[in-house]
């Protein structure tokens, strides 16, 4: 990844961080002079799920990748539509992501899992390359076993930081929650990252040895 490619990400994550964390906190707290917390809450958390839908819009593709963002768009809306008492809207998004960690655990039952058609979305531009690329290595059992243990890795995290920020809902208020909700989901999604990113090299590093020998 270039300079330029790891400027426009990190500017996407505190764009990310801006509008899912320190935007409904102020919402939340501007309307709280006009509405009850429950109404303020409700129109506060419409924020990141307006930001998901604009992303959804913008980047559609029928690849694995978009269908499991619209997953997760159509699970925040059902989620959103059920409404339910404060503590419930706040685990809304706990909800959604312990079902898409649940998703990424069932695709190991699959023939190939989440993580190998997520690896062709973002390895190249040229996805028909890729996909060749991809079919060669997975002729090797050592190639599986990579992508399955990052499938499993992805669906645990995302499993526990659904599980952590469902027991702190009950813990503090929710002003609190708000501040700190997404400090825990990208403190989990960066950790997660780091570690696909060494473990990535290290894998690709063995690969190469295993093929060489063949």
């Amino acid at each position: 990844m270039n300079i330029s490619s790891k400027r426009k990400v990190i500017q996407s994550v505190i764009v990310s961080i801006l509008i899912n964390g320190l935007v409904p906190v102020a919402v939340y707290n501007l309307l709280l002079g006009h509405f009850s917390s429950f109404v303020s809450l409700l129109l506060a958390t419409m924020v990141p799920l307006l930001d998901n839908l604009y992303h959804i819009v913008k980047h559609r593709k029928a690849d694995a990748f978009g269908l499991f963002m619209l997953t997760a768009f159509v699970l925040s809306l059902l989620a959103f539509l059920l409404g339910g008492n404060e503590k419930l809207i706040l685990m809304r998004e706990s909800l959604v992501t312990g079902i898409l960690g649940l998703i990424f655990i069932g695709s190991l039952f699959y023939s190939k899992p989440l993580i190998y058609h997520f690896a062709i979305r973002f390895s190249s531009n040229d996805e028909s390359e890729q996909k060749g690329k991809f079919a060669n290595n997975w002729e090797f059992s050592y190639f599986r076993f990579v992508i399955r243990l990052m499938t499993a890795v992805w669906g645990i995290a995302l499993l526990a930081e659904a599980i952590i920020k469902t027991i702190l809902v009950y813990e503090l208020s929710i002003s609190a929650f708000l501040a700190v909700s997404q400090i825990i989901f990208y403190s989990v999604l960066g950790i997660t990252i780091l570690w696909t990113v060494i473990y990535r090299r290290y894998a690709k590093t063995r690969l190469d040895l295993i093929m060489n020998v063949k």
